[in-house]
C-alpha cells in the first residue's frame, strides 16, 4: 500500500509575490500554490524543500501530516506581538520547540506516533484551517496552544518527573473548538490535558464589551492613539486588534496565568494516570448498566411475544406444520424458532409434559427429514 505525506503552508499576514510564488513553484511541479498557500500531497517520493525554511521565509503556519504517524505543525508569529522568552518557558523538547527567525518567532510541535501503526485513511485537506484561529488567540495573549505544546512533551518523556510546569494559562478546561483541533492532532492524552486544567482558573467570559473598550481607549495617551491610528490607516501591523486587546487584558488582568504552585510534570503524569482510572471505572459501570438494560428490554420484548403466542398455542402448531410442509431450509428454522418459542411458553407455564407429546409426535412424523431433524437437536429439541 503506498505512503501518505501532506503538505500546507499557509501565509495570513501578507500574500506572496509573484516572485515567492515562482520561488516555490521550482520546489514543486504538482502543488497547488496561490498567494496565500502552499498544499501538496504525496503518495510516493517526497517534497524537496525544507518545511523550517519555508516557514522562515514566506508562511505563517505549516502542517504535515504522514501515514506512519508523524505529526508537525509550525506557527510563526512577530516577535513584538509573541515575546521569545515567554515562547521559552513552555518549549522545552523535542515536540515543542522554538527559535527566532529575523523579526518573528517560530513554534513547531511535533509528535510521532508511539505504537508506530500506520494510518491509511487520513487526509490532511481542511486541518490547518481548524487549527489556524490559535494563531490569533496567541497574538492577543491566550497562552494555551504553548502549555499543550508543553503537554506533549511532558506525554513523549521528554520532561524531567520533577520538572516544574510552566506558568498555567486561564481557561485550559474549556478548550474552543481550534485548541481542540490541536490537541487532537497532536494527540495529546485527554486525562493529561484535564489533570492540568485542575490547576487552571476559568477564562474570563468572552471579549470585553464595546463601552468598557471606549473607556480604555479614552485614558490611552494621545501619542498611543495617534500611533494606533496611522498603524490602522497604513495597514502597517496586521496584528494591531490581537496586540490591543492583549494590551486591555494586560491592563485589567482578565487573562493572567493561574497564581499558584507550580505542579511538577510527574505529579501531572500522577494525576492524568488516577482520572485515566476512574474514567475506565466509569465506563465499566455505564457498559455493565447498559448491558443490564439491554438485557431486560430484550426479556420485557420475549415475554410480550410469548404472551401473544399463548392466545392461540394450537394456530401455532399449525403453523408449524405449514412451515415444515414446504420442505424448505429457510422455513424449517423458521418452524424450529416458533418449537422454541412453544418450549419457552410450556416451560414458563408448567406443562413441559405436554409440550414434550407434541414434540416426539412430530418428530415421528418427520423421521424422514433429517435436514429439519438437525435443525431440532441443534436447537435443544431432541426430545
Amino acid at each position: 500500500m503506498s505512503e501518505y505525506q501532506y503538505y500546507e503552508f499557509t501565509a495570513v499576514d501578507r500574500p506572496l509575490t509573484g516572485r515567492e510564488r515562482a520561488e516555490l513553484r521550482s520546489l514543486s511541479t504538482r502543488a497547488d500554490i496561490t498567494a496565500t498557500s502552499f498544499v501538496n500531497t504525496y503518495e510516493w517520493g517526497d517534497f524537496k524543500g525544507d518545511p523550517r525554511t519555508l516557514v522562515e521565509r514566506y508562511f505563517d503556519a505549516h502542517l504535515y501530516l504522514a501515514n506512519w504517524g508523524t505529526r508537525r505543525l509550525m506557527l510563526r508569529l512577530p516577535k513584538h506581538v509573541l515575546d521569545p522568552v515567554t515562547v521559552a518557558q513552555y518549549c522545552q523538547g523535542g515536540s515543542a520547540s522554538a527559535w527566532t527567525a529575523g523579526t518573528h518567532v517560530i513554534i513547531d510541535l511535533h509528535d510521532e506516533d508511539e505504537d508506530g501503526t500506520d494510518e491509511w485513511d487520513l487526509d490532511g485537506h481542511g486541518l490547518l484551517a481548524s487549527i489556524i484561529p490559535v494563531r490569533a488567540g496567541l497574538a492577543a495573549g491566550d497562552l494555551r496552544l504553548l502549555y499543550l505544546g508543553w503537554l506533549r512533551c511532558v506525554q513523549s518523556a521528554e520532561i524531567a518527573d520533577d520538572e516544574p510546569e510552566p506558568p498555567v494559562p486561564t481557561g485550559l478546561g474549556t478548550l474552543d473548538a481550534p485548541l481542540t483541533a490541536v490537541a487532537e492532532f497532536l494527540r495529546i492524552d485527554p486525562d493529561l490535558i484535564a489533570a492540568a486544567a485542575a490547576g487552571s482558573a476559568p477564562a474570563a467570559s468572552g471579549e470585553p464589551a464595546a463601552a468598557q473598550l471606549r473607556t480604555w481607549v479614552v485614558g490611552l495617551p494621545a501619542r498611543d492613539k495617534d500611533a494606533i491610528l496611522t498603524d490602522l490607516i497604513t495597514g502597517g501591523d496586521s496584528h494591531l486588534r490581537s496586540r490591543l486587546l492583549r494590551r486591555y487584558r494586560d491592563a485589567h488582568h482578565t487573562d493572567t496565568p493561574t497564581p499558584a504552585v507550580a505542579r511538577t510534570a510527574g505529579e501531572l503524569l500522577a494525576t492524568a494516570a488516577e482520572l485515566r482510572a476512574q474514567r475506565k471505572r466509569r465506563d465499566a459501570e455505564q457498559r455493565e448498566r447498559d448491558r443490564i438494560r439491554r438485557e431486560r428490554s430484550a426479556a420485557a420484548a420475549r415475554q410480550r411475544h410469548l404472551d401473544a403466542l399463548a392466545v392461540d398455542q394450537p394456530a401455532a402448531w399449525q403453523r408449524v406444520d405449514d412451515l415444515i410442509a414446504t420442505k424448505k431450509p429457510r422455513e424449517y428454522d423458521t418452524a424450529v424458532q416458533l418449537i422454541v418459542d412453544l418450549r419457552d411458553l410450556a416451560e414458563g407455564d408448567g406443562d413441559s409434559t405436554s409440550f414434550r407429546h407434541r414434540l416426539a409426535e412430530l418428530r415421528a412424523v418427520h423421521a424422514r427429514k433429517p435436514s429439519l431433524l438437525e435443525r431440532l437437536n441443534l436447537a435443544g429439541l431432541d426430545t
